[in-house]
Formats: structure tokens, sequence, C-alpha cells
């Protein structure tokens, strides 16, 4: 803030002002240093969240915490389920808090790790990028779907053979990529593992021996 001493001036003071107060307009930006504005914009913002707990009217604090509601049937692992989901649920959302299908993994939770993956209609999706009410008619298969009777796939055996898990936490949605891509490809090449599961971080980087799970599992039958 400019110092009117050093500049040879002398400031006008009010007679009911204590000379040991420095006082500043809030509406003259001359009088206000960068810091007197900041500063006065953080004291601005605590008092608002102050009036906002004490539960006093705050038109812009306030914000409706209830969305509307829509009534799906979906199948899910050969299962129905009819559901009144909320319109803003994920189909991540549904499938982990309500049905309890906890194996689909929540990552990045913005459609880039791939851990989310399920298949919607024989088709791999990000299931934390689509909406629950999107899936209205839909077959979903989770992890959960594949083995039957406690007996793995051959996708799920070649992982465990391969040592495909590392952390885990990637797996879920690896093995339901791969599933459907050896629906489509009984055999794929390790080149076409690759292409296929680009979608598919694995934070541990164990992409070869991801790779090398797949392609045993198209030679030792696929997915059945």
């Amino acid at each position: 803030m400019r110092d009117d001493k050093k500049q040879g001036k002398r400031s006008e003071q009010a007679p009911d002002q204590d000379p040991a107060v420095k006082y500043v307009d809030p509406l003259n930006p001359k009088q206000q240093s960068r810091r007197d504005f900041l500063e006065g914009t953080g004291t601005a913002v605590v008092a608002g969240a102050g009036i906002s707990a004490l539960g006093f009217p705050n038109a812009q604090a306030q914000s409706s915490t209830s969305g509307s509601r829509t009534a799906i049937n979906v199948t899910v692992n050969g299962t129905g389920h009819s559901v009144d989901v909320d319109d803003r649920w994920t189909l991540a959302e549904l499938l982990r808090d309500e049905l309890d299908l906890t194996g689909t993994k929540i990552g990045c939770n913005r459609g880039e790790c791939g851990a989310c993956t399920v298949l919607m209609n024989g088709e791999p999706v990000y299931s934390c990028s689509q909406l629950a009410v999107w899936a209205d008619g839909a077959n979903i298969q989770t992890v959960e779907g594949l083995a039957q009777n406690g007996e793995l796939t051959p996708v799920q055996q070649a992982f465990v053979v391969n040592n495909g898990p590392q952390c885990g936490f990637c797996t879920p949605g690896q093995l339901m990529t791969a599933t459907a891509l050896l629906n489509r490809n009984p055999s794929p090449s390790a080149e076409e593992v690759k292409d296929a599961m680009v979608g598919n971080l694995c934070r541990c980087s164990n992409y070869n021996a991801i790779v090398e799970a797949v392609v045993m599992a198209g030679e030792e039958g696929g997915v059945a």
C-alpha cells in the first residue's frame, strides 16, 4: 500500500480514527495492496462459511441434494433386478453400492484406467462413465459372473498361471476386457491382445504377464 509519508504527503486523519490503526478504504483500489485484497476476500469467505454452518440463509451455499429417480430393469450376471436408481448414479455405483458387486473397482473414476470395466450386452464399457439409467434393459456381466460353480474360466486360470495380477486392483477390468476379446476372437495373437486391452491400465506395469495370460487362454479354449 502506498506510504503517504514516503511520498512527502500528510494523510488526513478523521477525528474518530485511532492513529495507531491502519485504515483502508475497501472501495478505493488505490488504497488496497494485493495482500489487503486477498486478506479481505479470505475473511469474507470464512464468514460466509460460518453463516452457512450456523444455519442462516445463504442462497449460494444452499444446493439440492436430492435427485430424481427412475425405475430400471437390468440383468446382471444372469439375474434380473428391478431397481429405483438416482438419475445421477453411475453404473459402477449401482453395481457396487446397490447390488453389492464390489468386484468392479473404481480407479480413476473418469473413464481412463479401465479398472471398472464390465460387459454391457457383450461389449466392454467403463462403468464409472455410464449412467445407471442407461443400463435399463441391458445385460451386464461383471467379474463375479465369470467363474461358474467355483470353476475358473480359462482366462482367469491363465492369469493365475502367468501371475497376471500384481496388486490385483486392475485385474477385474483386465479380465472383463480380455473376456470380450476372447468372445470375438478365440485365439488372439499378442499384438491383437495389446490392441484390445490398450484401455486397461496396470499401475504395477505387469503388461507382459497379462498379454501372455490372454494369449494362453486363447490357446486353451478361450472363455468357455
